[in-house]
């Protein structure tokens, strides 16, 4: 068969099985219609009265009809609509308000933070920056080679020490030595145990903290106020015995009196309580502290000050 001749067989195929299925839908569209005009008759019979006149009309009313117009009259009855009160719409208009309206003002703090942040350095800060670092180093380096007197060891075995400097001029070996005595930020504190590797550490450090002997009314309350417990990497206020007793029973410490107890005494197990015990963080104080890094007994605000550190930690706490 020639290729002309076979496409127009293939076209009067399609044609012929088109025509074939319009046929078949027109036939069941009415169909449907007439299905629908019957159940409209039952309806008006219904709504008429005339239910008892089924041997008149014996092609509209059956019980197959019947079941149509009950399944769809049920389907018809309205549903009560659910009631939202005023006061509860204008609430949640008000809160959505609020959080795009506190969307946009974080957005801008970040924008405007980011533009503040951006600073362009001169080489000669850069300069200036590295020469303090070393300097600092060369600094850390003399003091650490100072012999430790007699005199210089504590008179108490418990020693309370605030890191008060940032980091703007600090060498990283001084950074990493302040990070061994778990004084990440400024003004924070920790109790730790007076020894000769201690005291070796705050001499180097000496510039960037200040120590002193705690007595036991600032002990107990540095621990009432400020006291956090770490537990499984998680941070939790010293609100509850229970998580003191889950974490330090072994010890014999079952309550906040026994961690006062363990630290005013320097008791056997004062390594774990201070682990236990996450660095105090105390507030600024105000005109107690100069800024200068000369040693507390030369008129400046680091060192040792001995009994004087009680009165500084009952302004930061």
């Amino acid at each position: 068969m020639p290729p002309s001749r076979k496409k127009k067989s293939i076209y009067l195929v399609e044609t012929q099985t088109f025509v074939k299925k319009s046929i078949y839908l027109v036939k069941k569209m009415m169909m449907m219609r007439a299905s629908m005009a019957e159940v409209m008759s039952v309806n008006r019979l219904e709504a008429s009265g005339l239910e008892g006149n089924r041997s008149r009309f014996p092609s509209l009313i059956s019980s197959k009809h019947l079941q149509v117009v009950s399944t769809i009259m049920a389907d018809e009855e309205p549903k009560p609509l659910n009631y939202v009160s005023e006061i509860v719409l204008k609430k949640r208009k008000s809160n959505e308000d609020w959080a795009n309206r506190r969307k946009e003002q974080l957005e801008q703090r970040v924008k405007k933070s980011k533009r503040d942040n951006f600073v362009i350095k001169k080489p000669e800060q850069f300069i200036r920056e590295f020469r303090d670092k070393e300097s600092d180093l060369i600094k850390m380096k003399h003091r650490g080679k100072r012999p430790i007197k007699a005199s210089m060891f504590p008179q108490s075995k418990l020693l309370f020490v605030i890191r008060i400097q940032g980091k703007s001029d600090m060498h990283p070996q001084t950074r990493k030595l302040l990070y061994s005595l778990r004084l990440r930020r400024m003004f924070s504190g920790v109790f730790v145990k007076a020894n000769e590797r201690i005291l070796e550490i705050l001499q180097k450090v000496e510039p960037y903290v200040t120590y002193g002997y705690p007595n036991l009314k600032s002990v107990n309350e540095l621990i009432y106020k400020k006291g956090l417990a770490k537990v499984n990497k998680q941070i939790f206020p010293l609100t509850d015995n229970n998580i003191i007793e889950q974490a330090l029973s072994e010890h014999g410490i079952i309550c906040i009196e026994d961690i006062v107890k363990e630290i005013a005494n320097v008791g056997p197990h004062f390594k774990e309580v201070c682990n236990f015990l996450c660095p105090f963080t105390l507030n600024k104080p105000e005109k107690a502290l100069q800024g200068k890094k000369r040693p507390f007994r030369d008129g400046g605000d680091s060192g040792n000050r001995e009994d004087q550190i009680n009165e500084l930690i009952g302004k930061m706490n």
